[in-house]
Protein backbone atom coordinates (compact mmCIF):
# COMPACT_ATOMS: atom_id res chain seq x y z
CA UNK A 1 0.00 0.00 0.00
CA UNK A 2 2.74 2.30 1.06
CA UNK A 3 5.21 1.57 -2.66
CA UNK A 4 1.35 2.14 -4.36
CA UNK A 5 0.97 5.67 -2.60
CA UNK A 6 4.63 6.20 -3.29
CA UNK A 7 4.27 5.63 -6.55
CA UNK A 8 1.15 8.03 -7.11
CA UNK A 9 2.73 10.90 -5.51
CA UNK A 10 6.17 10.07 -8.17
CA UNK A 11 3.62 10.26 -10.87
CA UNK A 12 1.52 13.67 -9.72
CA UNK A 13 4.78 15.32 -8.87
CA UNK A 14 6.26 14.24 -12.54
CA UNK A 15 2.84 15.86 -14.40
CA UNK A 16 3.22 19.08 -12.08
CA UNK A 17 6.90 19.60 -13.64
CA UNK A 18 5.23 18.99 -17.24
CA UNK A 19 2.50 21.86 -16.30
CA UNK A 20 4.98 24.18 -14.90
CA UNK A 21 8.37 23.47 -16.18
CA UNK A 22 8.82 26.24 -19.28
CA UNK A 23 12.25 24.65 -20.42
CA UNK A 24 12.65 20.61 -21.08
CA UNK A 25 15.02 18.32 -21.26
CA UNK A 26 15.22 15.74 -24.41
CA UNK A 27 14.12 12.95 -22.04
CA UNK A 28 10.89 15.49 -20.57
CA UNK A 29 10.03 16.65 -24.12
CA UNK A 30 10.13 12.80 -24.92
CA UNK A 31 7.74 12.00 -22.11
CA UNK A 32 5.63 15.00 -22.44
CA UNK A 33 4.59 14.94 -26.28
CA UNK A 34 4.41 10.73 -25.73
CA UNK A 35 7.34 10.01 -28.26
CA UNK A 36 10.48 7.96 -28.41
CA UNK A 37 13.43 9.42 -27.39
CA UNK A 38 14.88 8.46 -30.88
CA UNK A 39 12.23 9.87 -32.66
CA UNK A 40 12.78 13.51 -30.80
CA UNK A 41 17.17 13.24 -31.57
CA UNK A 42 15.45 12.94 -35.41
CA UNK A 43 12.94 15.02 -35.92
CA UNK A 44 15.81 17.94 -33.98
CA UNK A 45 18.71 16.34 -36.58
CA UNK A 46 16.05 17.41 -39.54
CA UNK A 47 15.19 20.89 -37.47
CA UNK A 48 11.64 19.44 -37.66
CA UNK A 49 11.00 20.68 -34.39
CA UNK A 50 12.07 23.85 -32.23
CA UNK A 51 14.85 23.35 -30.04
CA UNK A 52 17.91 25.11 -28.35
CA UNK A 53 21.54 23.72 -28.35
CA UNK A 54 22.93 26.41 -26.08
CA UNK A 55 26.31 24.51 -25.44
CA UNK A 56 26.20 23.10 -28.40
CA UNK A 57 25.51 19.11 -27.53
CA UNK A 58 22.71 19.01 -25.14
CA UNK A 59 19.43 19.95 -26.56
CA UNK A 60 16.63 21.74 -24.74
CA UNK A 61 12.61 22.61 -25.38
CA UNK A 62 10.36 25.34 -24.34
CA UNK A 63 7.33 23.25 -23.59
CA UNK A 64 4.93 26.34 -25.10
CA UNK A 65 7.00 26.27 -28.05
CA UNK A 66 6.18 21.98 -28.14
CA UNK A 67 2.65 22.35 -27.55
CA UNK A 68 2.59 25.09 -30.90
CA UNK A 69 4.73 22.14 -32.73
CA UNK A 70 1.96 19.54 -31.92
CA UNK A 71 -0.78 21.86 -32.52
CA UNK A 72 0.29 23.02 -36.15
CA UNK A 73 -0.57 21.63 -39.17
CA UNK A 74 -4.06 21.10 -38.67
CA UNK A 75 -6.95 18.96 -40.56
CA UNK A 76 -10.06 20.33 -40.99
CA UNK A 77 -13.02 18.07 -40.02
CA UNK A 78 -15.97 16.92 -42.51
CA UNK A 79 -17.90 18.97 -41.36
CA UNK A 80 -15.76 21.81 -41.90
CA UNK A 81 -14.62 21.08 -45.82
CA UNK A 82 -18.89 20.55 -46.80
CA UNK A 83 -19.02 24.19 -45.10
CA UNK A 84 -15.98 25.53 -46.95
CA UNK A 85 -17.53 23.83 -49.96
CA UNK A 86 -21.25 25.43 -49.18
CA UNK A 87 -19.76 28.21 -48.98
CA UNK A 88 -17.99 28.24 -52.49
CA UNK A 89 -20.63 26.85 -54.37
CA UNK A 90 -23.08 29.84 -52.91
CA UNK A 91 -20.52 32.39 -53.97
CA UNK A 92 -20.67 31.48 -57.33
CA UNK A 93 -17.49 29.14 -57.50
CA UNK A 94 -14.89 29.16 -60.14
CA UNK A 95 -15.99 31.35 -62.73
Amino acid sequence: MAEELKQIADMVTANTIFCTKEVLTSDEAAKYMGISKSYLYKLTMKQQIPHFKPMGKMCYFNRLELEQWLQSNRVATEAEISQKAQSFCMKGGIR
